[in-house]
């Protein structure tokens, strides 16, 4: 008897699922698998070891004409794994020097992207047992 037809059919459903995403979904599915492992006390502590796959930004190129609230979107979505919460107050301060104090998009944008990066290194590092 092979070991697929052992499984049930909610793992069958989930194998299927997984099969069909991406490298940075299957990640983020893992993710949110161990967050639920996590929360679930009544699992013992054998069953909660799962291996964690790094999720990697996505690739999304800087166009060469960006306004700071399309690199705002655009890093928003090349780093989907992080808070959005968290950079919220210095990338605030970014735009508002941009809007109130006529500092450069172009340099508004590199900031942008430093700081993006930034926590997402800091997301990585705490993501690491």
């Amino acid at each position: 008897m092979s070991s697929q037809s052992k499984l049930t059919s909610d793992r069958k459903s989930l194998l299927k699922c997984f099969a069909l995403l991406d490298k940075p979904q299957r990640a983020m599915l893992l993710a949110f698998a161990e967050f639920l492992v996590a929360r679930n006390e009544a699992l013992p502590a054998s069953s909660q070891a799962v291996e964690r796959t790094p999720v990697l930004p996505k690739k999304i190129a800087r166009p060469r004409k960006e306004t700071v609230i399309g690199a705002i979107k655009r890093l928003s979505e090349t780093y989907y794994m992080l808070d959005r919460s968290e950079l919220l107050t210095e990338a605030s301060s970014l735009m508002s020097a941009h809007i109130m104090h006529g500092r450069e998009a172009v340099e508004v944008i590199d900031d942008l992207e430093a700081l993006f990066a930034t926590y997402y290194q800091q997301h990585q590092s705490d993501s690491t047992p």
